[in-house]
């Protein structure tokens, strides 16, 4: 396994809590132990009755793109079916958290970056940033659920092409597409994420979280239908194969592809 241990670091400003991706390596790519660490302190900081807003954001100039590669380098299939089942309890946490959860994205949101940005409520993009899922050419399934958040944002059609080819948009086309909810030049982003969250906190909070809960109930259905994922996680011949092709040519960061919009 990997020497390489990420940080997920918390902060609290009154009611507002933050949740930094990363350490600014490896554009803040996760290996499985991470997502869980991620999953335990959103229900941690979600526990409080005096929380009103969770940020999340990336360390550095980058949200997180994703996983960590060199954690399934000679890994068996029960360790790669384990480390996907930890991303999406991370997921499913974020989005079961009692408080509204705001992601603000710099630099890039790819594979399971972009879905933890999908799993927040609210996604607030810098100008140059890109979110996908770029997934496809590594040998990784798409489960139900992958697709099913962001077909509730960008319905079936944006979802398959985004899906078949991997390509990543630029914040101008994720808003159209609704992925993100604001593009914002990044030298305001992090003004424009305070400015939010503050409107959110002033509200009164049994109505925050009723809007909340509102919502979730109204996804129950679906979120029920894709949570049983009939296949595995990769299609090991080609994952093997994608990792050590990419691991060879860059062994400090996750797979990127060029912008497209």
């Amino acid at each position: 396994m990997p020497a390489y241990e990420p940080t997920i670091g918390t902060s609290r400003s009154g009611a507002v809590a933050e949740i930094r991706i990363g350490d600014g390596s490896r554009r803040n790519a996760l290996p499985g132990r991470a997502w869980a660490q991620l999953a335990r302190q959103v229900r941690e900081l979600g526990a409080g009755r005096s929380l009103r807003v969770l940020v999340i954001r990336g360390h550095g100039d980058t949200f997180c793109a994703g996983s960590n590669m060199t954690d399934w380098v000679d890994a068996d299939d029960g360790y790669v079916e384990e480390s996907f089942a930890q991303m999406e309890a991370a997921f499913t946490t974020i989005e079961d958290c009692p408080v509204p959860v705001i992601a603000e994205i710099r630099g890039v949101a790819a594979g399971a970056g972009c879905q933890l940005a999908l799993a927040c409520d609210l996604r607030l993009m810098a100008d140059s940033a890109r979110i996908g899922m770029p997934i496809a050419r590594l040998g990784i399934l798409a489960s139900p659920a992958f697709a099913a958040r962001m077909v509730a944002l960008a319905g079936p059609a944006a979802t398959r092409e985004l899906l078949y080819t991997g390509r990543l948009v630029d914040a101008r086309t994720a808003v159209s597409l609704g992925l993100a909810d604001e593009g914002v030049p990044a030298d305001q982003l992090a003004a424009r994420t305070r400015d939010l969250a503050a409107r959110i906190a002033e509200q009164p909070p049994a109505a925050i979280r009723a809007a909340k809960q509102a919502v979730t109930a109204a996804l129950a259905p679906q979120r029920k239908a894709a949570a049983v994922n009939p296949r595995p996680a990769v299609a090991r011949s080609d994952f093997d194969r994608a990792i050590g092709a990419f691991l060879g040519r860059r062994s400090d960061a996750a797979p990127v592809p060029p912008a497209a919009s």
